[in-house]
Order: structure tokens, then C-alpha cells, then sequence
């Protein structure tokens, strides 16, 4: 636990919002249980890092867990310690009276296997050489992770989860879950999803690996073990990803083509507002994420496709699905525009499920899964209440 000088925490919590769920610990689980992946490798054992909002009620019954996305991880809400600047990614959701309700539910959010906040993966010592796993780490899939995640949830004693939630690739965990596990959730929330990439999004996702495997510090993967840091291949791999997930217009908005200085000097460094904005998003990521797994999370986004296990047909793979749910997209959403968050609808009626969607209209692109959108709250909330009755 965190422990502070008394005045240093009556200022912090004063500072703190009444609808945060204000300084949080993460938890370590030791899962000594061996997990076979989709690849043919067995792990036999491995370690989840998560945090959890709220309290789980006598039963069990009010408990929801929360699917990150490419470059997420555990830390969704509340703050760390005082000297935190932001809160957890997903604090706009999830807190007391938020659409996540922590007075009514009990959160669980984990850093999924093969990521680089304290969960088991490519940065963690391979028990067997005393090294960094590096390359050698397996690559992991989206089952895979319902399968560590399903283990989590019985060391905590959930049998069924109130509501699996979640956005992007955090949303495909979602159907899959509904899919491989039907009887261990109640509600399926899946926002700004797909139910598989399309031909260009693997294109980026290529793009992105190139750019970090090329990279002379990449070191065929084995970085760490040389002290080294193949930064210059992930800024450019988040700087792309990071165009993907603005709209044009909100970069227009936003950008513009304002200069930094109000002339052309005629050379390569920075001179537009657009490009100072993506080099600091790109060399601010390479300080809180390994580019071993951001290989792997992207290829887990490439390998997602249930509908493969039924004939390519995802209302077969979707009619094993017990679950209500709720599917919301954004008009804005290019990299997974609402055509593909139709698709899962068209599937979820085909099977006859009950489904609820929602289009929000908006400029925000692809992130606006993550932001104060007050329609798009109001939507999640007013669903998630129903679950609570």
C-alpha cells in the first residue's frame, strides 16, 4: 500500500473528485494453474497484475471486469499517488455515480497476459534462462486472454460476471467471452469493436511492427538483455497508430495547419502544431510500453476472428452466447467505423439475442470510446443501471 504524510494526503484527497474512487493499490495473482495457448505452448504458470474498484457483495453477483485495449492496461480509474497527474484510463467511466457505477459494482480490471505493467510477458524473466523472455515470450490470443482472465475471476470467486465491458480490442475480448464462456456473464458491453480486422487495419498493424523490428536496437528482440531500447521504431509505430485513432476533422479542429512558429524555415524539424503533437504522443509511449508486446498485442488484434471456429459464420459463433448486450460505435470511427459494429448486430439478431445499439454521432474518431462524451455516457449508464436492478 501507499502511505503518505498526513497533511500531504489531506491535500491530495481535497483535490480529488467526489465521483473518483480516489488512491488505488494494483494486486498481483500467482496463477500456478498451467494455461495451454492457442499456439501449442503451455505456460505453467504466470502472473496477472489488477486492480479492483468498489466491493463484491455477498453473492457475487455485482461483479464486472473491464477488457483493456492495444495499450492499456489495469490502471483504469482513480489515481496511483499524489504526485499522479492523470487518473487511470477509463476514470471518465468508471467511479461512484459514474456509468460504471462503483457503488454498485464490484470492478475488476487486469493487465492482460503478455503486457508490459507488471503481468506476465516478453518483459519478464524467462524462469529458464534467467533472462528477459524477449522474442521467445509466445504469442498469445484473444482466447487466450478470456482463458487467464476466466482464472482470475475464480480466484476471486466470480462464477459469472454482472457485466464483461469493454472498447477496441477490450470490446473483442468481450464477444469472445460471450462466445467461448457463455455462461459466466450475464451482459456483454462491446464499444468501438469489430468482429475482425479488416485487410487495411492489418496493413497498419504491419506497418507498426516493421517500424519497430527494424530498428537497429530492436536487437531481434532481445533488447533488454542488451540494455537497450529500439525507441525510434515505437514512436513511429504509435505515431501511426495514433493517426488511426483521430478523425480527420478533430485533427482539423484541433490542428489545423498551424506552424509552431508563424513561417516556414525550410528544413526537417518540426514545424506544424500536428507534428509536435505526435512526436510527443510517440516518445512519450516509449517510456511506459515495451515494444516486444506492443508486436504481440497487435497480432493478437490480427489473429481475432471467432466466427473461423463456425464455418465463418458469426451468427453460429454468437448463438452460443447466453448474454445480453450492448453495442455502441462512433460516426467518426474510421478504424472501426460503425459498418463493422453492425456486423455483430446483424449476427447477435440473426441468433435471436437481445442486443441494444447505439451510434453516437461525434468527431472524435476512434478514441472517443475513452472521453467525456456526455450521449455516450448517459447510454452506458442507463444500460449498466438496468444490470443493477
Amino acid at each position: 500500500m501507499v502511505s503518505y504524510a498526513a497533511h500531504d494526503l489531506i491535500e491530495f484527497l481535497a483535490v480529488i473528485p467526489e465521483n473518483s474512487v480516489g488512491l488505488v493499490s494494483p494486486q498481483t495473482l500467482n496463477i500456478d494453474k498451467p494455461i495451454q495457448l492457442q499456439s501449442g505452448t503451455t505456460l505453467e504458470s504466470h502472473e496477472l497484475v489488477y486492480e479492483t474498484y468498489g466491493t463484491l457483495n455477498s453473492d457475487g453477483s455485482n461483479a464486472v471486469l473491464i477488457c483493456h485495449a492495444l495499450s492499456g492496461d489495469h490502471h483504469a480509474a482513480g489515481y496511483h499517488s499524489q504526485d499522479e497527474k492523470k487518473p487511470g484510463w477509463w476514470d471518465t467511466a468508471i467511479g461512484p455515480g459514474k456509468a460504471i457505477d462503483t457503488n454498485k459494482f464490484f470492478v475488476v480490471c487486469p493487465n492482460n497476459l503478455g503486457g508490459c505493467k507488471g503481468s506476465t510477458g516478453p518483459a519478464s524473466i524467462n524462469k529458464a534462462t534467467g533472462e528477459p523472455y524477449g522474442r521467445d515470450f509466445p504469442l498469445v490470443t484473444v482466447k487466450d486472454w478470456v482463458q487467464s482472465q476466466a482464472q482470475l475471476a475464480d480466484a476471486l470467486h466470480i462464477q459469472q460476471w454482472a457485466a464483461v465491458v469493454g472498447g477496441s480490442l477490450g470490446g473483442m475480448q468481450v464477444l469472445q467471452w460471450a462466445i467461448d464462456l457463455p455462461e459466466r456473464l450475464r451482459h456483454a458491453v462491446i464499444i468501438a469493436a469489430a468482429p475482425k480486422l479488416s485487410a487495411q487495419n492489418i496493413a497498419f498493424n504491419e506497418v507498426a511492427r516493421q517500424a519497430i523490428m527494424t530498428d537497429p536496437d530492436y536487437m531481434e528482440g532481445f533488447y533488454l538483455k542488451h540494455g537497450k531500447i529500439p525507441r525510434r521504431g515505437l514512436m513511429l509505430a504509435r505515431m501511426l497508430g495514433h493517426i488511426t485513432y483521430l478523425s480527420d476533422d478533430l485533427m482539423r479542429d484541433k490542428f489545423g495547419r498551424d506552424l509552431r512558429v508563424k513561417k516556414f524555415n525550410y528544413n526537417y524539424d518540426v514545424e506544424f502544431q500536428v507534428e509536435s503533437y505526435l512526436r510527443y504522443q510517440g516518445q512519450s509511449f516509449v517510456d511506459r510500453f515495451d515494444a516486444n508486446t506492443y508486436l504481440l498485442m497487435t497480432k493478437a488484434l490480427d489473429y481475432f476472428d471467432p466466427a473461423s471456429d463456425y464455418e465463418d459464420d458469426l451468427g453460429k459463433a454468437v448463438s452460443r452466447a447466453q448474454a445480453d448486450f450492448f453495442v455502441a460505435s462512433f460516426t467518426s470511427d474510421w478504424r472501426f467505423s460503425p459498418e463493422r459494429s453492425r456486423e455483430i448486430v446483424k449476427a447477435l439478431m440473426k441468433a435471436k439475442k437481445n442486443v441494444s445499439y447505439f451510434e453516437i454521432e461525434g468527431t472524435q474518431g476512434h478514441d472517443a470510446f475513452l472521453l467525456d462524451i456526455p450521449r455516450y455516457l448517459l447510454l452506458l449508464k442507463s444500460y449498466m443501471n438496468r444490470i443493477s436492478m
